[in-house]
């Protein structure tokens, strides 16, 4: 059904079939959100956004006043009715161009799915167990349920599961990565996901979705829905703007009256003008956060696009960056997932170099990981290299689940390495009793959690090969970023309490969970909720589907199991489980923008009622001329001034929105500090330089 040779993210394909990621201001995503942003003009968008639907009337306001100033019964002169009408217009389409350009970058998205999909012809089969009893069709016509048969080289024709055989398949269409993986049956590693191709083998798949119900159109509609949904903190935020509007509105609507009673009383200047006050509502309404609302919460979703993350919804973003607990698996997630060499422990009589070359000799011929760290650390400990089994004349011995040993025969010589039982088995056939100290040993390195393998030449047991699940570098300083961040962070494991602890304490998780099953996931998970918190968690696993589906953030492999990427509510295409740990930064990153927004649109409001006020009034009442602290030239001068600066900061701030402020793992209280520091203070002082300039231009334009 769907081939894809384009990242996840906004590309486009370069010449010699590179990949170039589309720039934030690409022409190709420019010039339709220009486009957009004079058809969200439209009265029923503009609703939408109680904010800028001020503005929206206040423009069409202003234009009315200036086409009554043409015929001769203007309350003010044209030219600066119409100043301000182009003004407020453009600050409307300004905004319109924000959410436009971050829709634009999710359309992207959506345009490279779709214009990528395909048919592919598919052999569907009538009976799973007879490959050749085969009718051939077009993919799109395949139904939930329809078995079907993929050999080498052809296309998944849609979404499923492998009932029958193993293959290598290129999911670098949905993952970007180039190497194959292993499609079996049964287990955790029979999802497949239509578009990709079998490179060895064949498969047997039961189709599991109905055309347009597939993991390709799941997510083409996600990202076209993303610009219409609302999260509850952006509801939450939205209300508090309409209330600051409705504040300003009622407040503005007052000073009219006022002015016509100052100017009957006192008999001095005149009323202030209708466009007087609409420009001040506007200066003094949250028009910069209101304008650039929207296109924060469609570009949250566009980040974790980029970061080959499918999100169902921006509230599922949004709940990411207010996690308090984080759950996350042991194996793949904290450790590397592989037993890696860590030790040589020797036998009484034993050096650890004679161990350590006998161990080797044993892994010579072994492709598994833990066979290849054997050698590796031989060589590192030791400066022992590696021999041909062939010059040697030797025979390996291959693994099997019977004896649970390997090892290599030289001549009479028979070296293995294995399970303590096996060992102990070995060498109590060949006639010799097993060390008590060696069991001492094997009981001790188990306690630490580690693997204790055996090596024995002939009768001989020469040590003990410690194995430990090792721990990703850099994943404790991770985990102390999220401590700060106020996250405590829950290990699962299938291993005992005793190996689960050893793992926790290196690893500097803040608790653990051992012996994990289904049922005490999803017990835990439930517990921290009740306690009032939001809990994040990764998983692969049909059994991990029911704590999927209760955890707040939920991300599910894109490698796992159907009902798994089913429960979530988030798929990571890359099918890597600390990707959990960026999907929270983002989501923080996202609130973290919004606030910084919010701070500044609120505060900036100080230095346009110093420049609006004094202006409006100061002919009705001279003494408000001390507020005109910024020395602005003229009334007309002023008004206009905060006006264009009202409208040109949102210009300003659209690479912020987009982007996101700079992600820190800082505490609550930290982040307020910084935000009144920077944005609030900022918000204060760069209004009242700005308009400053922009009176002088206009002064020295003679434009006023």
């Amino acid at each position: 059904m769907v081939e894809i040779t384009q990242e996840m993210s906004p590309t486009a394909r370069a010449p010699g079939g590179t990949r170039r990621r589309l720039s934030m201001f690409d022409r190709t995503l420019l010039r339709p959100a220009v486009v957009d942003s004079f058809r969200k003009l439209d009265p029923r968008v503009q609703w939408r956004n109680p904010v800028m639907f001020v503005v929206y009337i206040g423009s069409i306001l202003t234009t009315v006043l200036w086409v009554q100033a043409l015929a001769g019964k203007g309350e003010a002169p044209g030219w600066f009715i119409l100043n301000i009408a182009m003004w407020l217009w453009f600050t409307v389409l300004f905004a319109n161009f924000a959410e436009a350009l971050a829709e634009g970058r999710s359309k992207a998205q959506a345009a490279a799915l779709r214009g990528l999909k395909q048919d592919v012809m598919a052999r569907k089969l009538a009976d799973p167990a007879d490959h050749g009893r085969q009718s051939r069709l077009r993919g799109d016509l395949l139904r939930k349920g329809d078995i079907v048969l993929v050999p080498a080289g052809e296309f998944i024709p849609g979404d499923g599961e492998v009932i029958d055989g193993a293959a290598s398949v290129d999911e670098s269409a949905i993952t970007g990565e180039s190497a194959p993986v292993i499609r079996e049956s049964g287990g955790d590693f029979s999802s497949v996901t239509g578009g990709t191709r079998v490179l060895s083998d064949w498969l047997v798949v039961r189709i599991m979705a109905n055309p347009g119900e597939t993991f390709i159109d799941r997510m083409i509609a996600m990202v076209e829905s993303a610009k219409r949904q609302k999260t509850p903190n952006e509801i939450a935020l939205t209300i508090l703007l309409v209330a600051l509007t409705l504040v300003f509105l009622f407040a503005t609507a007052t000073l009219l009256p006022y002015s016509l009673y100052s100017v009957a009383v006192a008999r001095l200047g005149t009323p202030i003008t209708i466009t007087a006050l609409i420009a001040l509502l506007v200066c003094l309404i949250p028009t910069t956060i209101g304008g650039l609302l929207s296109a924060i919460g469609v570009a949250g979703m566009s980040r974790m696009m980029q970061a080959n993350v499918i999100a169902t919804s921006g509230r599922a973003v949004e709940a990411a960056g207010d996690v308090d607990v984080l759950l996350l698996d042991k194996t793949g997630t904290i450790t590397l997932g592989n037993r890696q060499a860590a030790a040589f422990i020797p036998a009484a009589g034993v050096t650890e170099e004679e161990l350590a070359d006998a161990a080797q000799l044993a892994s010579l011929a072994d492709e598994t990981p833990e066979g290849r760290s054997i050698v590796v650390l031989a060589k590192q400990r030791f400066r022992l290299r590696e021999r041909d089994l062939s010059s040697l004349h030797a025979t390996f011995v291959p693994f099997s689940a019977h004896t649970r040993m390997s090892g290599v025969d030289i001549g009479e010589r028979q070296v293995r390495k294995g399970a303590a039982d096996a060992i102990r088995r070995q060498v109590e056939r060949l006639g010799q009793a097993f060390p008590k100290a060696v069991q001492a040993s094997v009981d001790e390195v188990a306690r630490r959690g580690s693997t204790p393998l055996l090596v024995s030449d002939g009768p001989r047991v020469l040590g003990i090969i410690e194995l430990k699940d090792i721990v990703k570098g850099g994943i404790r300083e991770r985990f102390g970023e999220l401590r700060r961040m106020g996250i405590k962070t829950v290990m699962i494991t299938g291993d005992n309490p005793l190996t689960a602890a050893a793992i926790a304490a290196e690893s500097g998780v803040d608790a653990f969970l051992a012996e994990a099953t289904p049922e005490a996931k999803l017990k835990l998970i439930r517990e921290h909720q009740a306690q009032g918190k939001l809990v994040a968690m990764t998983g692969d696993g049909t059994n991990d589907a029911p704590a999927l589906a209760q955890a707040d953030v939920a991300v599910a492999m894109n490698t796992g199991t159907q009902a798994a990427k089913e429960a979530g509510n988030m798929v990571d295409l890359d099918s890597n489980p600390t990707k959990l740990i960026e999907v929270v930064e983002t989501g923080k990153q996202m609130l973290m923008t919004r606030g910084s927004l919010t701070t500044f649109s609120i505060a900036n409001d100080v230095a346009k009622y110093f420049a609006i006020i004094p202006a409006a009034f100061a002919t009705t009442y001279p003494q408000l001329d001390a507020l005109n602290v910024m020395h602005l030239a003229s009334p007309f001068s002023a008004i206009l001034a905060a006006v264009i600066f009202n409208a040109l900061i949102i210009v300003a701030l659209i690479p912020l929105a987009l982007k996101g402020v700079k992600y820190r793992a800082l505490g609550a209280a930290v982040l307020l500090r910084r935000n009144l520091l920077i944005y609030g203070l900022g918000g204060i002082l760069i209004p009242f330089a700005g308009i400053k300039l922009l009176d002088m231009a206009l002064v020295v334009a003679h434009l006023v």
